[in-house]
């Protein structure tokens, strides 16, 4: 029978925390695909760079949130609710973004390979990240 100390060994942990990190991410990934009007994946393939860019941005986002998640908690559970909220406060910063560009539309100009608006999604998924990983408790 295994102990204890074996689910507590550091290389245990760490298989764990990068599992569930890694599950979390694809589900994050399949709610950005739903909300953006573009196929991640179809524009990277033909070689959409602003769809690359915004795309890493995401993923460096959320694995960002998920970083500052496993430092603070010690319950799997815990960590993967925080996570997930600060999934959502990226989201809602995506939609803002959108919102806050009336002159024109992020996901259009995205899909486009408008680099310049690939970046500076890039630059927002990514730079708040650490924000929203700095307010987790």
């Amino acid at each position: 029978m295994l102990g204890t100390s074996f689910w507590h060994h550091p290389l245990v942990e760490t298989a764990g925390y990068f599992s569930v990190v890694v599950l979390c991410l694809v589900v994050s990934m399949v709610l950005f695909e739903i909300v953006t009007k573009y196929k991640n994946w179809d524009e990277i393939k033909k070689g959409n760079i602003a769809v690359a860019l915004a795309t890493g941005g995401k993923i460096l986002g959320i694995c960002n949130i998920f970083r500052y998640s496993i430092e603070r908690h010690s319950s799997l559970l815990e960590m993967v609710g925080w996570g997930f909220f600060g999934f959502v406060l990226l989201i809602f910063a995506y939609l803002l973004f959108e919102f806050l560009t009336p002159r024109f539309n992020v996901d259009e100009e995205i899909a486009k390979d408008n680099r310049s608006v690939g970046f500076i999604s890039f630059t927002i998924s990514l730079g708040l990240s650490f924000v929203i990983g700095a307010s987790i408790l």
